[in-house]
């Protein structure tokens, strides 16, 4: 049987998660049961708060460390995964570099450390995002807190994307906000993917409409990038132990 998760802190409770340029801004960090959430993806998108907020380097536990997030000033995308940084930063329109490093920041950021993971094997008729998301709450019978996640295996195809704001760019609007960004067609491989799930905090770091925010590296650690489509292969899910009690 799931247990619902316990809310460790928070140091404010929750307003409307849609996106809404008249929000008031949130306080830099709250704390949900081992997820740490650092500022908001609206603030970014309404309120063009582009500078980093927290400084991978402060993260003190690094030890089964997951999170991510958007490169300060929309310059590229951080993925954690088992304690590794990576950061991808657009080269072309058909290239990119991946570099691992922790001497970064970001205007936005969810993480937690996950000490054990419980497998879950995944049907075969789990092909998309979407479904990968019902299942999800399926599996975890509806919590609605957050909780980190990872899937490996492989995929037939995919698109990531990488932020790539131009130098000096103010932002008003997710339009803006996106202006630069540079999407990568994938093929099959052989793949880790670093999720983020909950029912509570869209805007904040999931997008209006989904639970799940996703970031996508490939095994050869040459490709890495927000996951916006993807056809599923053979895949196994991760969730954190207590998720799966």
């Amino acid at each position: 049987m799931i247990k619902k998760f316990a809310i460790v802190s928070m140091a404010l409770a929750l307003a409307s998660c849609q996106l809404n340029p008249e929000e008031a801004p949130k306080v830099k960090e709250e704390i949900f049961n081992e997820v740490i959430i650092t500022s908001e993806m609206r603030n970014v998108m309404w309120n063009g708060e582009l500078a980093e907020k927290i400084h991978l380097d402060t993260i003190a536990n690094k030890q089964g460390l997951m999170g991510l997030g958007p490169l300060a000033f929309l310059k590229g995308e951080i993925t954690i995964c088992d304690g590794v940084s990576y950061v991808s930063r657009v080269e072309t329109d058909s290239t990119m570099v991946v570099e691992k490093s922790y001497d970064i920041g970001a205007p936005f950021f969810v993480h937690s450390n996950v000490k054990d993971w419980t497998t879950i094997t995944v049907p075969d008729s789990i092909k998309t995002i979407s479904d990968l998301e019902s299942f999800i709450v399926d599996v975890s019978e509806g919590v609605p807190a957050p909780f980190a996640f990872k899937v490996e295996g492989e995929i037939n195809s995919g698109i990531i994307h990488i932020q790539n704001l131009a130098d000096g760019s103010v932002v008003s609007s997710p339009k803006e906000a996106h202006a630069g960004q540079v999407n990568y067609a994938l093929g099959a491989e052989q793949v880790k993917i670093v999720g983020f799930y909950s029912q509570e905090h869209q805007a904040v770091f999931t997008h209006h409409d989904t639970f799940l925010h996703l970031h996508l590296i490939t095994v050869d650690e040459q490709k890495m990038g927000h996951l916006d489509e993807v056809d599923f292969g053979a895949i196994t899910l991760f969730l954190p132990k207590k998720v799966a009690e």
